[in-house]
């Protein structure tokens, strides 16, 4: 026992909360470097949002090659997959396996939910209660506290007037049930069309429904994966060279998708006949390059008119009647919200058992015992799927009892939008680390990539503040003023705000409407991170271990 009488195990160097690929990554981190840490978990299982999202035809929208670790040469080459873009039972394999590859087991608590996260200052380390599937509370003490919730967590469950008098089951794609759902003869309600959705929506038409009926408010732009095996002669010359492949990669705005870089041309300069080819080829290639066709597609909203038109003309083609082919076809710019990506969305409504019912002028009204009520009219069906997405971002922590200096609450703190400096770090909230959070590039990313980048930074932080005899860090006010003001002026020269999204944060009633991520691109965060971190933590107050705390002033770029 310690003399505060807490157990040694209880005292941390990081406690991680999440075991997710974050949290994974961050144990496996602090582990090298010598750093007692533990990981809680609210779920019985590591996998994260790859152990929640277990719904039919869930798979990553970027390729498995990319959306993968690289922080170790052996689990790159030995690691196999089987797909181009890896399935959900795939995604969990894979961090099951990393799991086990690197003993992280030991240091995970599983079906432990933190409740209370407190920094203590006069102590100044972080205070963590947390509950255990008995319902046993415990306390850890730890000098960080590193979250790795996950940007895409917390399932956004709308309330719908009537949903609980639903006679049927309700399911939600992220919540999806273990036991295997049988739609055989089913009348199959489904709400949201969204990247879920997309993915949802053909299998459960496949699989024998009687009947699905798609309620949709915002059309969305469904770019083809063109899935299937993966290409063992791609896999090998990837492999041969992953080091190069990673490198090239983080080169990328989006730190994936280096053999179909960005065409820094003008879609309005290109001629018609040129254009088109440029688009048609990425097409049949698949996937998010469609969106760096051209260098001003994102930042352009008349060149994005023009590959918005191109996938509204695949719609067309692809729909057999007219009238669904209309209301399946975006209006709002594309790639405003997250493209999605997924394979026979728009050929799944020419089946007879599938019809879409457009709510976007007519709202749902209530749900009803057998089925839905909008515009007047019942909608009858005898189970519901809800694909209505996740508050993102940041509802997992405003869900959470997170007390910074002087008892100053996250909901207090983030009332009118998630304040942070870099992505990583909230002022009043000393030694606290968020990885893929608000205000940081992982949104845009291959997300592995960011958490990659987050844990080396979090990690050599601690170094250099043990090295140097510091016991804290903490975002000064100025520093995050700025860098808020950065993310906002960045969004502002894309057509991201010209639509709401959950990157707004519109799809949550209630939610502050502020631009959470970055969108200037990866190469040009990772080097701001270096240069905040190469003048010493500038933009951080740096505390000594009796209390004396010293600001790193920002340099004007």
């Amino acid at each position: 026992m310690t003399p505060d009488g807490t157990s040694a195990l209880d005292q941390l160097d990081l406690l991680i909360v999440g075991a997710g690929f974050g949290g994974l990554c961050m144990l496996t981190k602090a582990r090298a470097m010598g750093l007692s840490a533990r990981v809680l978990e609210a779920s019985p299982s590591v996998g994260g949002t790859w152990y929640a999202n277990r719904y039919p035809g869930a798979r990553v929208d970027i390729q498995s090659l990319e959306y993968s670790f690289s922080f170790s040469e052996t689990l790159q080459q030995e690691w196999q997959w089987t797909e181009r873009y890896a399935s959900q039972p795939e995604l969990l394999r894979y961090a099951n396996h990393v799991a086990d590859r690197f003993d992280l087991r030991s240091g995970i608590s599983l079906n432990t939910r933190v409740t209370t996260a407190c920094f203590d200052d006069a102590d100044q380390r972080w205070e963590v209660g947390s509950t255990g599937e008995d319902g046993e509370a415990q306390i850890w003490h730890a000098r960080f506290v590193v979250l790795a919730c996950g940007p895409l967590s917390t399932p956004n469950t709308p309330a719908f007037p009537g949903l609980e008098t639903f006679a049927g089951p309700v399911l939600h794609t992220a919540a999806w049930p273990h036991a295997p759902v049988d739609f055989d003869g089913r009348h199959v309600g489904v709400i949201g069309t969204g990247s879920s959705a997309v993915q949802v929506i053909p299998r459960i038409a496949q699989q024998a429904a009687a009947s699905v009926t798609v309620f949709q408010r915002t059309a969305a732009y469904v770019v083809p994966a063109h899935n299937g095996p993966l290409d063992p002669v791609q896999e090998a010359r990837v492999k041969a060279d992953y080091q190069g492949f990673r490198a090239r990669n983080r080169q990328m705005r989006t730190g994936f998708g280096s053999d179909l870089p960005m065409n820094p041309s003008s879609a309005l300069t290109t001629s018609p006949e040129e254009r088109d080819a440029a688009f048609e080829a990425r097409w049949d290639a698949g996937g998010f390059p469609l969106l760096w066709t051209f260098g001003d597609l994102m930042t352009d909203l008349q060149s994005n008119a023009l590959v918005a038109e191109f996938v509204r003309g695949k719609i067309r083609r692809a729909v057999h009647d007219p009238a669904t082919a209309a209301l399946l076809s975006p209006h709002q710019p594309i790639g405003c919200k997250r493209l999605c990506v997924a394979d026979d969305y728009y050929e799944t409504f020419n089946r007879p058992n599938v019809h879409l019912v457009d709510v976007s002028k007519q709202p749902i009204e209530a749900i009803t015992p057998g089925g839905l009520r909008t515009g007047g009219r019942e909608h009858t069906f005898d189970m519901l799927v809800l694909a209505t997405g996740f508050d993102a971002v940041t509802g997992t922590l405003m869900r959470l009892d997170l007390r910074g200096r002087g008892g100053l609450r996250i909901q207090d703190k983030w009332r009118c939008g998630p304040l942070n400096y870099l992505g990583l770090t909230v002022a009043g909230f000393p030694n606290l680390f968020n990885i893929a959070g608000a205000g940081s590039a992982a949104a845009f990313t291959s997300v592995i990539l960011s958490i990659e980048h987050h844990v080396d930074w979090i990690a050599e932080c601690v170094a250099w503040l043990d090295s140097q005899g510091h016991a804290t860090i903490e975002a000064t006010d100025e520093a995050e003023s700025a860098w808020v003001a950065h993310v906002n002026a960045v969004a502002a020269q894309t057509v991201f705000l010209s639509c709401n999204s959950w990157y707004l944060g519109a799809n949550i009633p209630g939610k502050p409407r502020v631009f959470m991520p970055l969108a200037g691109g990866f190469p040009a965060y990772a080097e701001r991170c270096k240069a905040v971190a190469d003048r010493g933590y500038e933009g951080f107050s740096l505390g000594a271990p009796e209390g004396q705390k010293k600001a790193i002033a920002l340099t004007p770029d």
